[in-house]
């Protein structure tokens, strides 16, 4: 359904079930899926690929060009997943000739007011806080949590399941299953209130502290900790994986605990 006072680019290519409210603008080159819902005022430019059942809140803009000098005019995209919600004047900017296409996985939240920069990739069920501001080409895996108001560098990693406090500055590479919190950004901990809510069991959710107690609370440098872990501690899964990716870090991951 199409509301008259809407303006839709005929090459854009729209399922039948979409809900376009009155004054959204939807340019060429645009694909929106079955279900999906835009609200009155968005814009949805050149690039845009948006999925199944998603919720565009009014004043978004998604798919503008980048705010990026070396962009050159060339053709990328913007890929949003199923049943993915964009509240109101959220900005999500399309890709560059970097990775040719800005990201957004299925299931995610994006509050009022956020912004997700150029080659920018969510992975699925991401939730991002009010007035968030994320750089060109960061990662931000799985389940990751950032509360309002945090600012995270270009280029930077932030793992799966990871719980950021709002407010925060996030110049450095967040390893999976942690909480972050304080100036300069610090480990506060293992998310266990989020892993317990996924299913993660009390063992493994104990395994994961037990890897972060020695990557941060013994006093090893990072290289002497992960090779401790690695003889000391069977192979998992999650074990591999925040040895993996710590030691693939290329700004460094953050610091432990700093006591005032």
């Amino acid at each position: 359904m199409i509301q008259p006072l809407a303006y839709v680019n005929p090459g854009a290519k729209i399922a039948d079930t979409v809900v376009i409210e009155p004054f959204v603008t939807i340019h060429k080159n645009v694909e929106i899926g079955e279900g999906t819902w835009i609200g009155s005022n968005a814009t949805i430019m050149e690039g845009a690929r948006i999925g199944k059942n998603c919720k565009i809140f009014p004043g978004a803009v998604i798919s503008a060009i980048p705010q990026d000098l070396k962009f050159d005019g060339e053709e990328t995209t913007t890929q949003i997943g199923d049943n993915t919600t964009i509240r109101e004047c959220v900005t999500v900017n399309r890709g560059t000739v970097a990775k040719g296409k800005t990201v957004i996985g299925k299931n995610c939240l994006l509050m009022a007011y956020s912004h997700v920069a150029h080659d920018t990739i969510l992975g699925d069920n991401v939730i991002i806080g009010n007035g968030t501001q994320i750089a060109g080409e960061v990662i931000i895996h799985d389940y990751a949590i950032l509360s309002g108001l945090v600012a995270v560098h270009q280029f930077v990693n932030i793992g799966p399941h990871v719980m950021i406090s709002g407010g925060s500055l996030v110049r450095k590479d967040v390893p999976p299953y942690t909480k972050a919190a304080r100036e300069p950004l610090s480990y506060e901990g293992v998310n266990s209130i989020g892993l317990r809510r996924r299913g993660f069991t009390p063992e493994k959710i104990g395994e994961i502290q037990e890897i972060y107690r020695k990557l941060y609370l013994r006093g090893m440098n990072n290289a002497t900790a992960l090779v401790n872990i690695e003889t000391e501690m069977p192979a998992t899964q999650e074990r591999d994986e925040i040895i993996s990716f710590i030691r693939k870090s290329d700004r460094g991951v953050m610091k432990g605990y700093i006591s005032r």
